[in-house]
């Protein structure tokens, strides 16, 4: 659990008046948006990039040290924000996540009066009646409110089939630092809404109205309450899983009383291995877990960093041990739309296919429907047959030449692309960042690909039935295409032939009729293997149709050979 460490508090008095608090959020956020538009775009414009190179780790790490005095000092959402931050192992660097990974522990405990008070107002009686005893030091400090073991009374006891709980408490005045955190984070959006290199892939202002929603959700105890229960039962039968028991006579929005569920912390190697149990297979029954909250279920935990999890050792059953979630206030839905996409994703992933990934990324949303992306997947394909399927300590010993040697060649062609973040899609991403990082901490040899690979096969195996359908859905595609298009085509000819086409190459009608030649074999090869794959796949369930489908393959197939033959 995270320490209890004296110190600053989020209380108003203690992080300074509002005002102070938000210039002060300003005043950081403005200087070193200017110190990286100096260094990263006008100095390259000028042909100093290497000394942007050279200055570009010291930075990174005076940034990530002073953030992290900030963020420690102010409390609030910005602890959250470092934390983001740090989890993000895929994208920033080294030396700004393992600056700010201390975050996810490293913030200071209310004083006990101020947390009692706060918890007999919001339940409308002294804490000696509703509880039969109450610790006084903080189990665990968060930026947001803090627990304490509590016992409860012997009537309650007998009621809940719950003796020992734990007490959440929202941190006093935390309603109005957030108010004003929220209020930067909105002008510091608004400013990168105006920096086109941000504005072209990401709509900021939404991004941050997403992380307030999230934050204010994860302020009202009551939905995190109904989180765990929802939770719970979509983990029901699950033996993996288990998470602790809602004592609702004892919650409201701010105050939250759940069972007391204390055991390993999933990260601590040394009390996992003196407890009989092997890190290396908790890390991919873990990752399996997310898996199924993102790509089945569609109900994740978004903040599953290592605080948050434990493994708790079993007495009896067909595990010796289980996965204990806690912490339910930052939690994701994924629509049944972006589901399907996220798994064709995955699939694409791995099965290293560059062409499905980005036609995945643009179902999920990532990549707008008008975007040419050619020459992406193209990138894609090459990124895979070089990098697919290392693990982060493997990718940590390539030469990062060719790391830079790839960004050269296909730079231009990322950056030109319209990305953007769909709705719930930081939370998806802070979720998989977190997870792949706390398996690497289980060992360190970890490899996510191992875990997506089989997975993403028992999606195959599992959405056979769907498979078929989308390859019939993609024949009949095929087909409306190839019927459409030799209209086009002579509408085309006609608009030449009439004059309403300028013409200035005399040799144009020729490449016309070489082109529709080409356009009809394409069209009818496609078409072909489109009606045997078909054919194929539903001969398994349909013998009749699938031979037909099967059947009807050969029409298209001599089309595409003899349109070939009479080309020459």
């Amino acid at each position: 659990m995270p320490s209890a460490r004296r110190g600053r508090t989020d209380s108003p008095a203690g992080a300074g008046n509002t005002r102070a608090r938000y210039r002060r959020i300003l005043r950081f956020a403005g200087f070193n948006l200017a110190i990286t538009w100096w260094f990263e775009l006008f100095l390259p414009r000028i042909g100093l990039v290497r000394i942007a190179e050279r200055t570009r780790s010291k930075r990174m790490r005076r940034f990530a040290k002073s953030f992290h005095v900030l963020a420690a000092d102010l409390g609030g959402l910005m602890i959250k924000v470092g934390q983001f931050m740090s989890s993000r192992l895929d994208v920033l660097p080294p030396e700004i996540t393992k600056e700010l990974e201390g975050l996810q522990d490293e913030v200071a405990p209310v004083p006990f009066a101020s947390i009692r008070a706060a918890a007999e107002a919001e339940l409308g009686m002294s804490l000696e009646r509703a509880f039969a005893m109450v610790d006084e030091t903080p189990v665990a400090a968060a930026s947001l409110g803090q627990a304490h073991r509590a016992r409860l009374s012997p009537l309650d006891a007998a009621d809940t089939g719950l003796e020992q709980v734990v007490i959440k408490i929202q941190r006093p005045g935390i309603d109005e630092i957030i108010d004003v955190d929220l209020a930067a984070l909105r002008k510091v959006g608004g400013w990168l809404s105006h920096v086109k290199l941000v504005s072209r892939r990401v709509d900021m202002p939404a991004l941050v109205e997403e992380f307030a929603q999230t934050s204010l959700e994860e302020i009202d105890y009551l939905h995190e309450a109904a989180s765990a229960t929802r939770f719970a039962e979509a983990f029901a039968d699950d033996d993996r899983v288990s998470v602790p028991g809602v004592v609702w006579e004892r919650t409201t929005r701010r105050v939250l009383t759940l069972e007391d569920v204390t055991a390993i912390k999933i990260t601590d190697v040394a009390a996992l291995v003196a407890a009989g149990i092997d890190p290396a297979e908790v890390a991919p029954v873990f990752a399996a877990v997310m898996f199924d909250q993102l790509f089945t279920k569609g109900f994740f935990h978004a903040d599953p960093h290592p605080g948050n999890i434990f493994v708790t050792p079993l007495a009896e059953g067909p595990r010796a041990w289980n996965l204990t979630f806690i912490d339910f206030g930052m939690m994701g839905e994924v629509p049944t739309s972006t589901r399907s996409g996220l798994r064709k994703l995955l699939i694409a992933a791995a099965g290293r296919d560059g062409r499905g990934l980005v036609n995945a990324m643009r179902d999920v949303g990532v990549l707008l429907p008008s975007a040419e992306t050619t020459e992406l997947e193209q990138a894609m394909t090459q990124l895979f047959a070089r990098f697919g399927g290392m693990g982060f300590a493997e990718l940590r010993e390539v030469d990062p030449r060719e790391f830079r040697d790839f960004a050269v060649q296909f730079g231009d062609v990322v950056r030109s692309l319209p990305f953007q973040l769909p709705e719930n899609f930081l939370l998806i991403i802070r979720a998989m960042s977190l997870t792949s990082g706390v398996c690497s901490a289980l060992n360190p040899a970890f490899n996510l690909w191992d875990s997506v690979e089989p997975y993403a096969a028992q999606l195959l195996r599992d959405e056979g039935g769907n498979l078929v359908q989308d390859f019939a859905k993609q024949a009949m595609e095929t087909a409306g295409i190839a019927l459409r298009l030799p209209k086009r085509l002579d509408a085309l000819i006609t608009r030449i032939e009439d004059g309403s086409v300028a013409v200035a190459n005399p040799g144009l009608e020729k490449r016309v009729a070489r082109l529709e030649r080409s356009v009809r074999q394409a069209v009818s090869a496609l078409m072909f293997g489109a009606l045997l794959i078909a054919g194929v796949l539903l001969k398994a369930d349909d013998a009749v149709l699938g031979t037909v489908l099967m059947v009807a393959s050969v029409a298209p197939l001599l089309h595409a050979l003899l349109t070939g033959r009479r080309g020459l």
